[in-house]
């Protein structure tokens, strides 16, 4: 039996994730175990379930030490710091619309992480089924300092300085701080009254009571909570970012035909079709369009790009059509999320998640010619990289007469001969050590070749 405690999982003191088999388990202590009762026999996560706000558990076991629960298994738990600005404000609207159901049945949030919700089955859902408590008359929302500083600041920090605001809680794991926020805000911000009370004025007097909080009056009726709540729902749901990214319409600039283009989605549905399970994650894969053309085959598949509003738009086009085996991602390839936090194992990085998810197959359409020249990653290390990706891996290679390549090798202007190494044989060269070449298919009415690699 092979049991192990989720490293994320230790800062509440009522329970713990652990996995065992494959399977995903909590452990709830005595602490908490009134709580539990009460959410559990008012309905209240049965509830919460059919809203499918909450991932789903079964009780399978109970004793005077601990109670053991079974959590539906998520495939691949991802980080605010990976989302495209509608799925931050869309998590963040799930947060509030979950702790105004609490107040509706005297529960709260207790702490309002950004880390307790991951995007699954097309939209964002919470995954801490231990933050609940009892809500206690006239007390105010002990999770609302944390709301702020997890997703309403990173969110008006996005619409005022753009998309890198996103990737706070990357270094910030507790949530940038509510003077930090205040003071990168701009001075026209003031004049937004939920801005002003949220954030100018939360800041101030959180500093001014920080040393002696007993001194401030914390009384809050229920009713004026839910106002709270309201007012901020509304302007997270109206708020909208304006930053034009270099790849948001990549595929309104292909540099090659419509037959070209055809042809190639062809053979991606081929090489998809040959796999055994169809789990895929695509590397580069903008805004999904041709790991769009594979659903419909019990597909699971991760799309990953830098451009967050490729990936916005992806996004958009899952929740239109209701596909729940796209998940689209915000991932710098160059510089892929990290480990971080205790022992840097409390939030795990992109490459650890992807190997552990066991994906049989990997995407990579268009993007090696920006690895090699745009980040100086040499054959060898990409092909390294793609290596822990998949056992399958289908790659497009432009050749030194596509036109993408030609415009990367003239911005290196007087380095350019440094990379006369980019050719066809050097690269099937490098991957070699890691790959065995199943194909090899030009991509007629095009300079760029298909490869079908499958791992050594």
């Amino acid at each position: 039996m092979s049991v192990k405690r989720n490293t994320s999982s230790f800062r509440d003191p009522s329970g713990y994730v652990f996995t065992e088999n494959d399977t995903v388990k909590r452990i709830v202590k005595p602490i908490y175990f009134e709580q539990f009762e009460s959410l559990s026999s008012s309905g209240f996560y049965k509830e919460l379930f059919a809203k499918k706000f909450l991932i789903e558990h079964q009780e399978v076991s109970k004793s005077d030490t601990e109670i053991i629960l079974k959590a539906t298994k998520i495939p691949f738990i991802n980080y605010p710091y990976e989302w495209s600005f509608l799925q931050y404000k869309h998590a963040a609207l799930l947060t509030l619309k979950i702790q105004k159901h609490c107040l509706q049945n005297n529960f709260t949030l207790k702490d309002a992480s950004a880390f307790n919700i991951t995007f699954h089955e097309g939209k964002p859902i919470f995954i801490d089924t231990l933050s609940f408590d009892f809500y206690k008359e006239n007390s105010p929302w002990s999770a609302y300092k944390q709301f702020i500083m997890h997703f309403l600041g990173p969110l008006v920090l996005t619409t005022y300085f753009g998309h890198d605001f996103l990737k706070s809680l990357s270094q910030n794991l507790e949530g940038l701080s509510l003077e930090k926020i205040s003071k990168m805000l701009p001075f026209s911000s003031y004049f937004s009254p939920t801005v002003l009370t949220n954030i100018h004025l939360l800041a101030k007097y959180d500093k001014k009571f920080a040393a002696n909080k007993n001194s401030v009056q914390n009384n809050l009726s229920k009713s004026s909570q839910l106002k709270l709540i309201d007012n901020l729902y509304d302007y997270i749901l109206n708020l909208k970012v304006d930053e034009t990214t270099e790849w948001d319409h990549y595929y309104n600039q292909t540099n090659y035909n419509e037959s070209a283009y055809q042809l190639k989605k062809e053979m991606v549905i081929n090489w998809f079709s040959s796999l055994k399970r169809k789990s895929l994650i695509d590397i580069g894969g903008n805004d999904g369009t041709f790991s769009r053309e594979l659903l419909g085959k019990e597909a699971y598949i991760v799309v990953a790009d830098v451009d967050p509003n490729a990936v916005e738009q992806n996004y958009k086009q899952v929740l239109k059509n209701k596909e729940k085996a796209i998940l689209p991602l915000v991932v710098d390839i160059l510089h892929p999320s990290p480990n971080i936090g205790f022992n840097n194992e409390e939030r795990l990085s992109f490459i650890e998640r992807a190997t552990s998810t066991n994906f049989e197959g990997c995407l990579a359409l268009a993007v090696i010619h920006h690895i090699t020249l745009s980040g100086n990653v040499p054959f060898s290390f990409s092909a390294q990289f793609f290596a822990k990706m998949a056992p399958n891996l289908l790659i497009e290679f432009p050749t030194r007469n596509d036109s993408w390549v030609q415009f990367l090798l003239d911005s290196k202007r007087e380095f350019k001969g440094h990379f006369d190494f980019y050719n066809e044989e050097n690269f099937e060269f490098a991957y070699k050590e890691y790959f065995q070449i199943i194909e090899k298919k030009p991509i007629f009415g095009s300079d760029r070749i298909l490869y079908n690699f499958k791992r050594i």
